[in-house]
């Protein structure tokens, strides 16, 4: 079976002056259809990197991405836009959503530029702000929201494509613990219902939901396997210290 997210090798260099960072370093995993992973570093360690590439949002300096099979790493803009919209469904720690939009109109969004016709994309975003608990929001614009409603609006608006991936990026960054845990409930609730869910992270804590873990640090796979095992909250290259954040 194809794996549905594939790096084999990824490379990312950045040139800072005469310094070639290797921000990606030789990174290989897979990811199948239906898991939970969380791909959990430090600052620096990669793994906004590995997002930003399984986001078709940057590529491959070398080493290849796969993305449903096919290789990311060989598309224009178009391209990758295309495939971003149609593969991926994005949940942000600031939640990127349009103040002066309506939820129903925010929702609405990725399908509109999916070319998805008028009336079924009120329809599909009407739904998916129902699975979220905003059904009677509708016509709220984000700014009467609170956070976590607003996080919600952002998880429907990711639902709304029906997208292979579903990437959270530091989902609750910006809420408090209460708050958070309800976000982290729902992804898992996401997966259970047969969603694919990479969690991006630094904090074992919130990690730890997810089934398995990837964890990165110098931008090298430090750690690749189940998010319970003991060895999951201690990085390998630095045993008997503390899990890095």
């Amino acid at each position: 079976m194809s794996a549905l997210i594939e790096f084999r090798d990824v490379c990312k260099l950045y040139q800072m002056g005469d310094t070639t960072i290797h921000a990606a370093d030789h990174v290989s995993f897979r990811v199948d259809q239906g898991e939970f992973v969380a791909i959990v570093g430090q600052s620096g360690s990669g793994k906004s990197t590995c997002m930003n590439i399984i986001g078709c949002l940057d590529v491959p300096t070398s080493g290849t991405y796969l993305l449903g099979g096919q290789d990311v790493g060989q598309m224009d803009k178009n391209q990758l836009a295309a495939i971003r919209n149609k593969m991926l469904g994005f949940i942000f720690q600031q939640y990127n959503l349009l103040p002066k939009l309506t939820l129903l109109e925010n929702v609405e969004v990725p399908l509109m530029y999916a070319g998805v016709p008028k009336t079924e994309r009120h329809d599909r975003a009407k739904i998916a702000l129902e699975m979220v608990g905003l059904g009677d929001k509708l016509k709220h614009k984000p700014l009467q929201l609170s956070g976590g409603q607003q996080q919600r609006v952002s998880i429907a608006r990711a639902l709304v494509g029906e997208p292979a991936v579903i990437l959270a990026d530091e989902p609750t960054g910006a809420l408090d613990s209460h708050t958070g845990r309800e976000v982290l409930i729902m992804l898992q609730q996401l997966h259970e219902a047969g969603n694919t869910v990479v969690l991006i992270t630094h904090d074992n804590s919130i990690a730890v939901q997810a089934q398995r873990i990837i964890r990165l640090e110098d931008g090298r796979v430090v750690y690749d396997g189940d998010a319970h095992a003991p060895e999951a909250v201690v990085t390998p290259g630095l045993a008997g210290k503390g899990a890095a954040g």
